[in-house]
């Protein structure tokens, strides 16, 4: 898929000077640092790649949306078996990894506008759910169209969302102006109705460090709605003993930036 990212690489790379000044992404990785708080993280999905930590406030979640299928389901298969409908949405595959009696797939991608492949997430989450109060869980891995779906996003459609996981694609570009004003807005979109309560990088790709500023390639973050997050302290312990490396090439501990 044609997403934002894919357009806009061939671009930040014509301008080489056009650097983001590590004081503006250190400010932007302050607010990012992952927050404890009153309810307890714990895996869903297997060690390794497809699986994310998340708060353990999971009663009455009437659905997830997991957009980006991959040859593992493991993530959607738990949130299944607690009793949620799991609407899944990729135009690159044709089905889930596995089968269960509430999956359900739509051959489409996630965007920022309607087109014959693609479906904006107002869309999907419309057409699925006919409850306008149901409390949902959004976990995306869309390689790079995370950003654009962010700022699609209504603040009504985004409040529904009690728990929100997504792993971030290309932060190394944050040194370039152009990618840090996209990103840079959509996590503060994200960051007015959601704390960030959980970060580990995905070590697939090595990371890139330039002064005291070290950004993985890409990493994965769990939100949690405000209302729902309660006596919120600095988290300490990186990293968190339930994390899985995505890979044994390399050791990629959240970077120090990110949490102090």
């Amino acid at each position: 898929m044609k997403n934002i990212l894919n357009r806009i690489y061939p671009i930040l790379k014509n301008y080489p000077t056009r650097l983001t000044d590590n004081q503006d992404i250190q400010a932007l990785l302050n607010q990012l640092r992952p927050m404890k708080c009153d309810k307890e993280l714990i895996r869903l999905g297997p060690k390794g790649d497809g699986g994310y930590l998340i708060p353990n406030d999971l009663k009455d979640i009437k659905a997830c949306f997991s957009p980006g299928v991959d040859k593992i389901s493991d993530f959607e298969w738990d949130c299944a078996n607690r009793g949620m409908q799991v609407f899944m949405a990729d135009y690159s595959v044709e089905g889930p990894a596995a089968s269960h009696k509430n999956f359900h797939f739509l051959k489409k991608f996630l965007g920022l506008i309607q087109t014959e492949n693609t479906i904006t997430l107002e869309e999907w989450v419309g057409s699925s759910i006919s409850d306008p109060d149901a409390e949902l869980l959004l976990q995306m891995d869309i390689e790079g169209a995370e950003y654009e779906v962010l700022l699609g996003i209504s603040e009504d459609l985004i409040k529904r969302f009690r728990i929100i996981a997504i792993e971030f694609h290309s932060l190394k570009l944050l040194w370039s102006k152009p990618f840090f004003s996209l990103v840079s807005r959509s996590f503060e979109k994200l960051l007015q109705t959601h704390v960030c309560v959980h970060n580990h990088p995905n070590n697939i790709n090595p990371s890139k460090k330039i002064g005291r500023v070290t950004l993985p390639s890409v990493t994965e973050m769990t939100f949690l709605r405000r209302d729902r997050a309660d006596q919120l302290s600095p988290a300490v312990i990186f990293p968190h003993p339930l994390d899985s490396d995505n890979s044994s090439k390399r050791a990629q501990p959240l970077p120090k930036c990110w949490y102090t």
